[in-house]
């Protein structure tokens, strides 16, 4: 179990049980001469982030340890976590939970679902979000239906190639036996321009998705693209890294109609790649084409604040034909724990969080192209994630930094052939200034041999 220090009034409580007026009459049985004179000599306290690290170099001197330092990003990334998230999230009435079929009867459930909601609403800028979906993946497949639903237009839908390519073959998934046709629009710069998503708009198209961050941790000029998608008709659906919005307007500020993320980083851990949850927010106009739950607050008979479930629109609760998804799942427990994570950490921390990993992101990406034979991909500015090229291939080069104790970052050649000499890293708060340089003197040693 996480240790939890005692506030003030759990140690008042305890003390008045026991008939003491302080701390000190615990210890009076101890004879004068044998107690501390002073303050205890030991070293300045360390935030949590930096004990935890340091805890985990100790464990990592354990034999069979994997040591490896993790830069792997691309939708799960290594954040800190709280202990509290753990502490609380692990409660019994939390983690034996299960789906609320007479929902009003779970009102700690409910609670829970309405705080969440509440807290992604004001994290984005949305007016309304639902209890989440499996992941951040279906969740933009979910968002795209819905946009045919609302507007009624079944030509085709606008994507970028920086959106995630993972969530572009959910979208292809979906659309595969319907008439709307996915068009996606290149970026050999590494950023989708607004112009050549206008290009590829047409009065048919239900749709714009983009990514904020993309996918190579690039910055895009998404207000445009929002304000291109809205003078042709169009929804715009944003897909956003929920950590970025400590630094970066949320997508509810510049206009976006339905948003959608992956979870993950609010407090969960990379867990090998699941189980996630899926964020997702929208207008207030589109509420009732919004897939999954939405739980609401109220008052009872007795005039007190309860939580019923608002809306259910799948086709477990309505009928089969007014459904708008089969969604069956709302990831309670992991949306616990990113409410948890953001109640405690708060604007500030979230900042925090965010400027961290963005300096930390830059310092890695400056001390890398020092590296022979290394270069960054694209120009743009970037967040927390960048992409680099080295010479050879980048599948033989991420094996060999892994041999030197680095998870080094991904490989793109698997969804992008042009980028097969190109690997993705990605730096979070967590990674200190050793372990990036640690990474780059890899680097360093491997694409020196190469170039040698």
């Amino acid at each position: 179990m996480a240790y939890i220090a005692n506030t003030d009034d759990d140690i008042r409580v305890m003390l008045q049980a026991i008939g003491l007026d302080s701390l000190d009459g615990l210890f009076d049985a101890v004879p004068a001469e044998y107690r501390l004179k002073g303050p205890l000599q030991v070293p300045p306290a360390l935030s949590e982030l930096e004990l935890t690290g340091q805890v985990s170099e100790l464990l990592a001197r354990n034999a069979g340890a994997d040591r490896r330092v993790g830069f792997l990003g691309g939708g799960c990334y290594d954040h800190f976590i709280p202990a509290v998230v753990d502490q609380l999230a692990g409660r019994g009435e939390f983690y034996t939970s299960y789906t609320p079929y007479q929902a009003e009867a779970s009102q700690g459930t409910l609670q829970a679902i309405f705080e969440y909601q509440s807290l992604i609403a004001e994290l984005t800028g949305m007016d309304v979000s639902n209890a989440s979906l499996y992941d951040g993946g279906s969740a933009a497949g979910e968002a795209m239906l819905m946009a045919l639903t609302i507007t009624k237009r079944y030509g085709r839908v606008v994507t970028a190639s920086t959106v995630h390519p993972e969530y572009r073959q959910v979208l292809s998934t979906f659309l595969a036996e319907m008439e709307p046709q996915l068009e996606t629009v290149a970026a050999p710069t590494g950023a989708v321009t607004a112009d050549a998503i206008v290009a590829a708009i047409d009065d048919r198209t239900a749709a714009v998705i983009v990514q904020y961050p993309n996918f190579f941790g690039q910055l895009e000029d998404v207000e445009a693209i929002v304000a291109a998608a809205h003078a042709r008709g169009a929804l715009a659906i944003v897909i956003f890294d929920p950590i970025s919005l400590g630094l970066l307007r949320r997508p509810g500020d510049y206009g976006a109609d339905i948003v959608v993320a992956e979870g993950q980083s609010l407090g969960n851990a990379m867990n090998f790649g699941g189980p996630f949850l899926g964020i997702m927010g929208c207008r207030e106009e589109y509420v009732r084409k919004m897939p999954g739950r939405i739980a609401g607050q109220t008052t009872d008979r007795h005039g007190k604040r309860c939580w019923v479930l608002t809306l259910q629109t799948r086709e477990q609760h309505i009928r089969r034909e007014k459904a708008t998804s089969n969604i069956c799942t709302n990831q309670g427990l992991l949306a616990l724990r990113s409410s948890i994570y953001l109640a405690v950490m708060g604007p500030g921390g979230l900042r925090q969080a965010a400027e961290l990993s963005a300096r930390k992101a830059h310092y890695a990406a400056e001390r890398l192209v020092s590296v022979p034979g290394v270069s960054l991909a694209f120009p743009g500015p970037f967040f927390k994630e960048f992409v680099i090229r080295v010479p050879g291939d980048s599948n033989q080069v991420l094996a060999e930094v892994g041999r030197l104790g680095y998870h080094g970052g991904i490989a793109l050649g698997r969804w992008y052939p042009e980028l097969k000499d190109a690997i993705l890293i990605a730096v979070t708060e967590k990674r200190s200034r050793g372990e990036i340089d640690g990474l780059v003197g890899a680097y360093n040693e491997v694409v020196g041999r190469t170039t040698r």
